[in-house]
């Protein structure tokens, strides 16, 4: 099982990169985490997409085509998710009704300096899957206060995070399993 990790934070010692490193220690037996990197991906532009899809953009769609499930991993900036993670959905979520997003099985996670734990982020990617028919998770991980549970290098190191991390891959294998066994049964 193959699932594509993707942090909204660019920074390579951010939080949720750690968030996602974790996620391939902790990961099930059978799953493999595997990380998505998304500074080089344009601003979504409609007369680029008219002129096709640019290389940066294909890989990411080839990507999340190929892959089981994916796991976003959000920070939050003024209450909300950053540019470059909506920037990416927004270029997955197209062209629509042909999305790569569509029936694919989510999950959610973010880590913040904050005390809400990306809860009001976290939000608004749920709402930006929706359209493109994304099948999110409805159990996510909330980290407040990040600073206090990941090392100088953003690797996680809090027990409770951990577990919670671990919980949430068992929950997302399930979950794949499920919106697999829905998507059959509507075909």
């Amino acid at each position: 099982m193959r699932v594509l990790g993707i942090a909204g934070s660019l920074r390579n010692a951010s939080y949720n990169r750690g968030l996602l490193r974790a996620a391939q220690e902790l990961a099930p037996e059978g799953m493999d985490v595997e990380l998505f990197d998304i500074r080089d991906l344009p601003y979504y532009d409609g007369d680029v997409e008219a002129a096709g899809a640019p290389e940066p953009v294909q890989r990411l769609r080839d990507a999340i085509r190929s892959a089981d499930a994916v796991l976003f991993a959000t920070p939050e900036y003024n209450r909300g998710t950053s540019g470059v993670l909506k920037n990416a959905i927004d270029w997955a979520s197209r062209p629509p009704r042909q999305s790569v997003l569509d029936g694919k099985p989510v999950g959610l996670m973010g880590a913040t300096t904050g005390i809400s734990g990306t809860a009001n982020a976290q939000r608004q990617v749920r709402e930006a899957l929706l359209f493109p028919g994304a099948q999110t998770l409805p159990e996510e991980v909330l980290v407040a206060r990040a600073g206090e549970k990941f090392d100088e290098g953003g690797d996680l190191t809090d027990p409770e995070v951990r577990a919670d991390v671990r919980v949430l891959l068992e929950r997302l294998e399930s979950w794949i399993s499920q919106v697999r066994e829905a998507l059959v049964e509507a075909a």
